[in-house]
């Protein structure tokens, strides 16, 4: 397993680290030591979760061993107590917090951080619903479950449970249990196994763990918080995809009290004085003062009547007051911050009291085991957040609101009222950290962008920003807008053109497109469900203009993919992915479309790798509902906000659109998941042509983004993507070592030490302007197979397969620049005729698209030209698109020509774009010769310092570069070795002119170590 040295601290980690990996292991490490907040954004596929364990806990290593056992700290607790051992013992060593958003999220990371090298005592909280393994507990959700465990474990309960009974005895015998990663599967089977209950077990075995695993809510909600035995000064919190962390926030800081939730709450004050009356006139039971429930009955009384008092002049806009104003509100029911700790004793009671009633405790009943949830919690919930701390600082960053609602089932035609008081502020949520003495705070997600308003929304200082790339390369992505369709009709799913019939069946038409192009699975999102179901209905009932047998687009559609649905009812949703899963694994068809939703659950954290997700389509922009209050309201807060600190600051437009792009992003994540997937993006709204709406997706999509005018360019580009496909798709991991192996050692075998040529390899990089280049996608493959820079210019595993037969590379270049040099334009006809590809006349087009042409070669030797210009063109590729070439005869460079469309590809392999070009292109032969000898002399003083072994371990270097079997970072590392003897110094500098300027930075590094090495 190989270790890292990163500022100072050992990290071991399961596999070779990508430079990415390395740099996102140094944030966090440098946030972890400087004791500061970092937010970092990575790609998913990029390992950013086994990164973000192993990095910190190998600086928690760093400082002490892991706690290990837990019979001396027993020892110690029981001679302490509790409290007293939590504030000496946990202290000190930092607790590692590990957050996420779902319990399958936390348990993936559990697997992660079995995958590596680190050992540290954990537990993962999760809830009844995850770990309770009582029968009459388990099938209950909510606070209804809450309450029945808690009935239970009373041990004057009839029903005690026998599970809660068994936890200390079972930790006191095992108290090695957590040293090795447990998840909530490990809880449930040792409950099951051994007896003692899960959910109570993980309580008690936090409190001397170094990590702990736990959803959000676990740390956001405030009495979920507050049950944790943890010492949080100097602890590290993680939240791992935080990208809908702020929203998260601002609603466990918020409420909404309706109408239907305040009836039902004084419903059950009435219940409650009624219990309390028949216990007393029965059995002079006086626990209960049936006057406490009616004083909670009348001020909820006069709440009701009071909102329905609210002058509401538009229904549209509702009722808003600043958030003080929810003081002034209650204060007139005599709710204040005096009277308002004993208002919620008394609801306290008043929720054991029917607690008590519906467990039938005290009548020896059994027709109520199943436990009940109780509105009145609820309303403690509101007033406890309302008058929290003691203080009403926090209101500022709040609004209170009134509005009505059509009520539903028997009531329907009239309206209700709602009462809300809005936390505009996510950081309110947040900030209590801070006051608890929290060391760190480390946001991490694959999509944050854009970040700016990220941390802006949540009011903490994030010093350690970091936007990683992909681990792909760029021929594992295709990204590019379709500002229109097959017709010319621009796409844009604004209010005012999504209705149209013309932009849904143009929008119709292009996707028949999209699923007939690409293989397998395709993921279209829209803006909304609204817009997704209007379409849909649409194609349905939409066909092909002027066809005499017209069919549907949603025919069509089904014609080549087979359709799901995202439901709008969450129960459903399992059904979808089964359904989808299976559509997409029938061999009689060529995959499955799934039509979703932005902000839906299939944008949101699942995994659509390889043959799932071979496409992803936007639709539009997922703006949030204008009208909505809480939108605008949010809009008007910031606009104030950003006036108030002099235009400072976040405003209500930019977040506005801002939140639309995160979205976009994170639907965009959902393809593309590992470093051999491949996949294309498709932005179909004109709107993404805008640069700064292209600056506000993800960092690793960017560089890719290209914007078509016309749709039959994607038609072709997207088309010659997928059909190179099959080489690029992911190899077996075990043969691409093998082929690794057996590359190196062919080369050892096969070129001497003599006839090995490295000078060949050493130009230096002189940024230049070429006259013109090919396309990039069209020799991607053939340049990632023979230059050795590279791997200097972008992130390759040290493990991926390098060399493959001439023939082939020659081949398969041959291929792509013939289809793209040759190739007539793709021809899109109007409105009036066909408005998709599809049916014959795609077919037509698609094989027209495909088809080769010869190319025109002139010159005295036309007999060979066949053989000659492959391999030209394959040369071609070579120095083209990195920069350095090979020997070049330049005595009779007019000798044979290649015509390609108006360019000439000379018979030395440069290219020009016309005939008055060629003194440039013989001017730059000669800098390249010039070039060369200087790498020669430059070999040659290497090869005078160098004794031959060292020598033969440079060359090696040198080779092991070429055939792709290490990694940039330990090439130049191992070269600034060899050339840190002190009468070597010339070397050490002068081999930086051989380093790509990108990796300038990494040489110097490595360049500033060693030669402080040998002044010492």
């Amino acid at each position: 397993m190989p270790t890292y040295k990163i500022r100072g601290i050992d990290v071991d980690f399961p596999f070779e680290a990508y430079d990415c990996q390395l740099v996102y292991m140094e944030k966090v490490i440098q946030s972890l030591q400087n004791k500061c907040n970092a937010l970092l954004e990575s790609p998913t596929g990029t390992g950013k979760t086994l990164c973000l364990l192993c990095a910190t806990l190998a600086w928690r290593k760093s400082l002490g061993a892991f706690s290990r056992g837990r019979s001396e700290r027993s020892k110690v607790r029981g001679s302490q107590g509790d409290d007293e051992f939590s504030q000496t013992q946990s202290s000190e060593f930092p607790r590692i917090i590990y957050t996420s958003r779902t319990h399958s999220q936390i348990r993936q990371v559990i697997q992660e951080l079995k995958r590596s090298n680190y050992r540290p005592k954990t537990v993962v909280l999760g809830s009844r619903e995850q770990l309770c393994i009582n029968d009459q507990v388990r099938s209950l959700r909510g606070k209804a479950q809450t309450n029945a465990c808690h009935a239970l474990c009373r041990k004057r309960s009839k029903r005690y449970c026998s599970h809660f009974s068994r936890v200390t005895e079972f930790v006191k015998k095992n108290p090695g249990i957590g040293d090795d990663p447990i998840d909530i599967e490990d809880l449930v089977n040792i409950g099951r196994s051994s007896g003692p209950c899960p959910y109570y077990l993980s309580r008690d075995l936090h409190k001397d763990v170094d990590i702990l695993f736990a959803p959000y809510n676990y740390l956001i909600d405030r009495g979920n918080r507050k049950s944790l035995k943890i010492d949080w000064q100097n602890s590290i919190l993680i939240f791992d995809e935080a990208h809908n962390l702020e929203g998260l926030c601002a609603d466990a800081a918020s409420f909404d009290l309706p109408a239907s939730l305040l009836t039902a709450c004084i419903s059950e004050a009435q219940k409650c004085i009624d219990l309390s009356i028949t216990r007393r006139d029965e059995s002079s039971d006086k626990s209960s003062n049936p006057d406490n429930f009616a004083i909670l009955r009348a001020l909820l009384l006069k709440l009701e009547k009071r909102i329905a008092e609210v002058p509401i002049e538009s229904k549209e806009l509702g009722f808003t007051k600043p958030g003080p104003y929810i003081y002034q509100l209650l204060s007139e029911l005599n709710i204040t911050q005096e009277t308002a700790d004993m208002l919620t004793d008394i609801i306290e009671k008043a929720c054991v009291l029917l607690e008590e009633d519906a467990n039938g405790s005290d009548s020896g009943g059994t027709n109520k085991s199943n436990g009940t949830y109780f509105r009145l919690e609820s309303m403690g919930d509101i007033l406890n957040l309302i008058f929290r701390d003691n203080s009403n600082a926090h209101a500022q960053y709040y609004r209170v609101h009134v509005h009505e609602v059509e009520a539903t089932d028997s009531f329907r035609g009239k309206t209700s009222r709602t009462l809300s008081w809005w936390c505009f502020n996510p950081g309110v949520a947040l900030e209590e950290f801070s006051r608890l003495g929290v060391g760190s705070i480390i946001l991490t997600s694959g999509t944050l962008s854009p970040m700016d308003s990220f941390a802006e929304e949540l009011k903490l200082e994030f010093p350690i920003l970091l936007e990683n790339p992909h681990v792909i390369s760029g021929n594992q992505i295709w990204a590019g807008v379709a500002p229109a369709g097959p017709s010319g009709y621009s796409f844009n799913s604004s209010y005012r053109n999504r209705g149209s019939i013309e932009y849904k069946s143009e929008l119709g038409n292009a996707i028949v497109n999209f699923a007939r192009i690409v293989p397998d699975g395709v993921l279209v999102f829209f803006p909304s469900y609204y817009l997704l179901e209007q379409c849909i209905n649409c194609w349905k009932t939409t066909g092909q203009q002027n066809l005499s047998n017209s069919t549907t687009i949603w025919e069509r559609i089904c014609k080549h993919k087979l359709p799901v649905v995202e439901p709008r009812q969450s129960s459903l949703f399992p059904t979808a992915i089964e359904d989808y899963m299976t559509k997409l694994n029938e061999t009689s068809s060529s995959g499955a479309i799934f039509f979703a939703v932005c902000r839906g659950k299939v944008s949101e954290g699942l995994d659509f790798a390889d043959r799932a997700g071979r496409a992803v389509v936007i639709t539009g922009l997922p703006f949030s509902t204008m009208t909505d209050p809480k939108v605008r309201l949010k809009r008007e807060y910031l606009d104030l906000q950003s006036q108030k600190f002099g235009n400072k600051g976040l405003t209500g437009e930019e977040w506005y659109t801002q939140q639309a792009s995160r979205a976009v992003n994170q639907a965009v994540g959902r393809v593309i998941r590992h470093k051999h997937d491949y996949g294309a993006i498709i932005f179909c709204d004109e709107r993404f042509t805008n640069l700064n709406r292209q600056a506000q997706i993800s960092l690793w999509i960017r560089p890719h983004v290209k914007c078509y005018s016309k749709f039959g360019d994607i038609v072709y580009t997207l088309t010659r993507f997928f059909r190179d496909g099959g080489t690029r798709g992911p190899p077996k991991l075990e043969l691409t070592q093998n082929e690794d192996s057996e590359s190196v050692r062919g080369l050892e075998s096969s070129q001497p030490l003599e006839k090995y040529h490295p000078e060949k390899l050493l130009l230096p990089q002189i940024k230049t302007e070429p006259s013109c280049s090919l396309d990039s996608s069209s020799s991607t493959k053939q340049v990632k197979q023979n230059s050795i820079f590279s791997l200097w210019r972008e992130i390759v595993p040290a493990n991926r397969s390098s060399l493959t037969s001439d023939k082939i590379s020659q081949d398969s270049f041959l291929r792509c620049s013939s289809d793209l040099r040759t190739m007539k334009e793709p021809s899109i006809s109007g409105k009036g005729s066909s408005q998709d590809f599809d049916g014959e006349s795609s077919d037509l087009a698609a094989s027209s698209i495909l088809k080769k042409r010869r190319l025109l070669i002139t010159g005295p030797d036309q007999s060979k030209h066949h053989e000659k210009s492959d391999h030209n063109i394959s040369k071609l590729a070579k120095k083209k698109s990195f920069g350095f070439t090979e020997n070049i005869s330049i005595q009779n460079p007019l000798e044979r020509v290649v015509l390609l469309d108006d360019e000439i590809v000379t018979e030395n392999g440069t290219v020009a774009h016309n005939i008055h070009e060629r003194k440039d292109v013989l001017a730059q032969s000669v800098l390249n010769n010039k070039e060369e000898t200087k790498g020669s002399a430059f070999l040659t003083q290497v090869r005078e310092k160098l004794t031959d072994a060292e020598y033969k371990e440079f060359v090696g270097f040198m080779k092991a570069l070429k055939s792709k079997a290490m990694k940039i970072g330990h090439v130049l590392q191992s070269i600034a070795r060899l050339f840190s003897v002190p009468d070597r110094r010339p070397l050490l500098h002068g081999f930086k002119d051989y380093v790509p300027t990108k990796y300038h930075s990494l040489y110097e590094h490595y360049l500033c170590n060693k030669s402080d090495a040998a002044d010492i």
